[in-house]
């Protein structure tokens, strides 16, 4: 006998691996309660609180993509869309929290505020929602709203507004330039070595922030190595790409 859609609804809620899978959806929503503190830590000007917040969710995001995986959540809970999870908690946490605290922190002048917050907010809109905003090949196309770096390198390194916005509104075109970056967890070329130097790159953000608002000038210039090594491996793929194995004139 058929057993009805309410008992197999039952049935895909428990058994083996079910409650891991709802951990590892419960660790990526985890990121909105890190966006709250984030929030809270921008309205309370506690800024060091709003790094460390979003800090620890572009760890969470770093993470829970292999956890998912190790989990087979979307065999087990193929009625949670863990991705659509992902992508809210990133929007919240790697852009408009850290547009928050760039203009809490004086980081844009009066008349810039407004102006570049609706490219930023709505550029990365946009490449949310992209379909081809990842490949299928594991790269991430036009710039990939990593809002939270650009923010704390604009801060610490006491860009003057004007520039902060004229370098917000450019990074905001990127998001329609359709380049393809590098996915550091997942890009295939040059993997090993892209995860150690993100390892070190996380560290000395941490020690950074631990530091703020007056982390040593030789951690914040050294700390900048691994975005130039992100940037450069991105366009030299890219640059490969178009090319591709028999010159430009057999694409």
């Amino acid at each position: 006998m058929p057993r009805s859609p309410a008992k197999q609804d039952r049935i895909a809620l428990t058994g083996p691996g079910v409650t891991s899978a709802w951990l590892v959806h419960i660790y990526t929503a985890s990121g909105a309660f890190l966006a709250f503190v984030g929030a809270w830590g921008v309205v309370h000007g506690r800024q060091r609180l709003t790094l460390a917040a979003m800090f620890a969710a572009t760890i969470v995001d770093a993470t829970d993509g292999a956890l998912a995986r190790l989990a087979r959540v979307k065999e087990r809970l193929p009625h949670v869309d863990g991705a659509r999870i992902d992508d809210i908690v990133d929007y919240i946490t790697f852009v408009f929290l850290p547009l928050m605290l760039l203009d809490a922190a004086g980081g844009l002048a009066a008349w810039a505020v407004f102006p570049v917050a609706a490219a930023i907010l709505l550029s990365s809109m946009y490449g949310f929602v992209s379909p081809d905003a990842k490949t299928s090949d594991h790269f991430f196309t036009g710039f990939p709203s990593y809002w939270n770096v650009v923010v704390l390198y604009l801060l610490v390194l006491a860009v003057p507004p004007a520039v902060n916005a004229i370098i917000l509104l450019v990074l905001s075109a990127l998001v329609f330039v359709r380049i393809r970056y590098v996915y550091p967890s997942r890009t295939p070329v040059l993997r090993g070595l892209t995860l150690v130097l993100s390892g070190a790159w996380a560290a000395a953000l941490a020690a950074m922030i631990a530091l703020w608002p007056s982390p040593p000038r030789w951690l914040t210039i050294g700390s900048l190595a691994f975005p130039v090594y992100y940037v450069v491996l991105s366009l030299i793929l890219e640059r490969r790409r178009a090319v591709g194995p028999e010159g430009p004139a057999h694409r």
